[in-house]
């Protein structure tokens, strides 16, 4: 091999994305341009560094398959980066069977682990953690093994598992100290910040409180009642009742349960609900239709008991009711969410991630953008919405899982 090329491949290898351009910067072969885009994937001219080994991929024969195999698994990796997400999966598919049946395994594998980074944007927390299960780190390098072990900690991390999440994170540094590799070790840095940022906030009598993700996991493995209202659910002695499909129940629980030990009047839970300030009989009489689906809803967890004035949560065997809420807690908390990774998005990704239709995700952008939380750049197709990260707290670890079939 090229003596200029290997050594560019060893500097990338080491980090030295400039160290790798001062040898191919003025070469237009496949091999060069594939190294030159991966160096400016490493500094951050990831538009430059697509067009880069999108180049490189055409430049390679067609015996070279493997070859062209690795560069759009690069593609494929700068795409995820960019928020590409519908690209980024038929690149992996591609790339990742060439690889295998070649007999290319590490980047097989690397593939594989890139598929599962995608799944958890997109909030599919069963099929990431089952892919990731399958997959037998034992015998890869230690930067595949630190990626497993980055990766396993953002599913706990999703799940609300912060002791494991922790100690995923210490096995991977562990594996990137051996791999080498400062780009890992900043994203295990990041990932541990997160986990010692405030996650949600809980409501008291006393107002609402800060907490991180070792209280939520706490709470979630206690005998308390938890409504839930980062993720739009009701937890109760290991059992989750989902209620993201069911917005009218969970603003009536929610409401339940922040005026529990007391009951919530009629009028607070119709305004919550249904968002009616003034209220008639036939509001009235509709309330009692949805609080009788929360009581068959809630059935074993806690009961709706109706008193003068309205009604009120009772949880059983006298357990305690806790209520968490997202430090951002508005209507586009979720946009804010993925926003504040600090990467830009498109409102096309964004639809995709939440679940929802992207003229949806385009009024919440404007509204955002119109209070200056966010900004876009771009036109068309090619626009853009980012922010910067809200200091002090871990957002993205609260967004909504995928929903299944209702």
């Amino acid at each position: 091999m090229d003596s200029m090329i290997t050594a560019a491949a060893l500097a990338l290898a080491r980090g030295d994305a400039l160290g790798a351009l001062d040898r191919v910067a003025l070469r237009d072969d496949a091999p060069a341009l594939a190294l030159r885009g991966i160096a400016m994937a490493q500094l951050g001219d990831l538009a430059r560094a697509r067009l880069l080994v999108r180049r490189a991929a055409r430049a390679f024969g067609a015996k070279e398959a493997v070859a062209r195999a690795r560069c759009r698994l690069a593609e494929a990796e700068i795409a995820l980066a960019v928020r590409d997400l519908g690209a980024c999966a038929t690149l992996l598919g591609d790339a990742g069977r060439t690889l295998e049946a070649h007999g290319d395994h590490a980047n097989a594998a690397h593939a594989r682990y890139l598929e599962i980074r995608r799944l958890l944007l997109l909030g599919r927390l069963d099929e990431a953690e089952r892919r990731l299960d399958a997959l037998d780190p034992a015998h890869m390098p230690p930067a595949l093994r630190a990626a497993h072990e980055l990766t396993a900690a953002g599913i706990a991390m999703r799940r609300m598992r912060a002791h494991a999440a922790r100690a995923a994170l210490v096995r991977a540094h562990a594996h990137t100290r051996a791999a080498g590799i400062a780009a890992l070790g900043a994203e295990i840095g990041l990932a541990t910040r997160l986990l010692d940022a405030p996650a949600a906030r809980r409501v008291t009598p006393d107002g609402h409180r800060d907490v991180l993700l070792d209280e939520v996991e706490r709470l979630m493995s206690s005998t308390a009642l938890v409504v839930n209202g980062c993720l739009h659910a009701v937890h109760h002695l290991g059992t989750e009742i989902p209620l993201a499909r069911r917005p009218v129940l969970f603003a009536l629980v929610r409401t339940l349960a922040e005026a529990w030990p007391q009951d919530a009047p009629r009028e607070t839970l119709i305004l919550a609900a249904f968002r009616i300030r003034h209220p008639d009989e036939t509001d009235r009489a509709r309330l009692r239709v949805e609080v009788g689906r929360l009581r068959t809803v809630l059935r074993g967890a806690a009961g709706v008991r109706a008193t003068p004035r309205g009604f009120q949560l009772v949880a059983r065997d006298g357990h305690e009711v806790a209520v968490l809420v997202r430090p951002v807690d508005d209507d586009h908390a979720p946009v804010l969410a993925l926003l504040a990774d600090g990467e830009a998005w498109s409102s096309s990704a964004l639809a995709l991630a939440l679940g929802t239709s992207q003229r949806t995700v385009q009024r919440s952008l404007e509204t955002l953008a119109a209070a200056g939380r966010i900004q876009g750049f771009g036109q068309g197709r090619a626009r853009r919405w980012a922010m910067l990260p809200l200091p002090g707290f871990a957002t993205n670890l609260l967004l909504p899982t995928a929903l299944g079939a209702p």
